[in-house]
């Protein structure tokens, strides 16, 4: 590293700790969405492969958590793999799943967070299906972030999921159609949803500049504030964190008023 770096280094960290220093614990979001994008255009641009991008991503998520933990965020959602990505080649998609539940296996060995898996499980392999329940049951106890991992998800398919769910759930209850249909509102289909009793995501972030949600929680966005970032997954550093918490203090949350 060269003097010219290693001085943009200190400034940014200097740049960090002021805006920590303003930020006003009392407006942090609870709960934080985040789509983990650009980890193939940030390997590109360096020059390398792309699954030493996904690599890169993979290991920014426990500095990320951290940054968290010195916050009062409370639930964290991260978009790890999507149902659309299951389309990719095989030659990356296979070491993709293969980095996912490295990730899952290192949250749970963390201790620090308590791991719920969002998505369908029948879309991924059976040793990721173990390894999730593992987590799962190996890390119910924390009192941690609760730390969404959202793997083969989709928003359009989290909502027929549910729906499924709300009517099986009748069936099991000997609830007649008419009946359910009388009784259906927003609260039971929210029941039914991955993240179930959860609050809904006050924040999402997502990185490499897109400005899209791409599916990501549809139901649970509805009221959410967006902060949109040009910097690859992988480049993500706390700065960029810190401006994300002090944009979303910044905004009046109206929920439609």
């Amino acid at each position: 590293m060269n003097l010219r770096d290693k001085l943009r280094g200190l400034l940014v960290r200097l740049y960090a700790r002021r805006v920590e220093g303003h930020l006003d614990h009392a407006q942090v979001p609870k709960h934080i969405g985040v789509i983990m994008d650009g980890n193939r255009r940030w390997a590109k641009a360096a020059g390398s492969t792309t699954v030493h991008g996904h690599r890169a991503g993979a290991e920014k998520i426990e500095e990320f958590l951290g940054w968290c933990s010195e916050t009062d965020v409370e639930v964290v959602t991260l978009w790890l793999l999507s149902t659309d990505n299951f389309d990719r080649p095989q030659d990356e998609l296979g070491p993709l799943l293969g980095i996912i539940e490295d990730v899952v296996r290192t949250l749970a060995a963390d201790g620090r967070w308590r791991v719920h898996h969002v998505g369908t499980p029948d879309l991924l392999p059976s040793g990721m299906q173990r390894t999730l329940k593992e987590a799962e049951e190996a890390t119910a106890r924390v009192d941690g972030i609760v730390v969404n991992v959202a793997i083969g998800y989709g928003g359009r398919q989290e909502i027929a999921d549910a729906v499924r769910s709300m009517l099986l759930d009748a069936q099991d209850k000997g609830v007649s159609m008419e009946d359910l249909a009388e009784s259906v509102d927003i609260d039971m289909i929210g029941r039914h949803l991955y993240t179930g009793a959860q609050p809904d995501p006050d924040l999402v972030i997502r990185t490499s500049g897109e400005q899209r949600l791409s599916g990501f929680m549809l139901w649970q966005t509805a009221h959410s504030e967006y902060y949109f970032c040009e910097v690859f997954w992988p480049a993500f550093r706390k700065v960029d964190f810190l401006r994300a918490l002090r944009d979303y203090a910044a905004r009046h949350r109206r929920y439609g008023g």
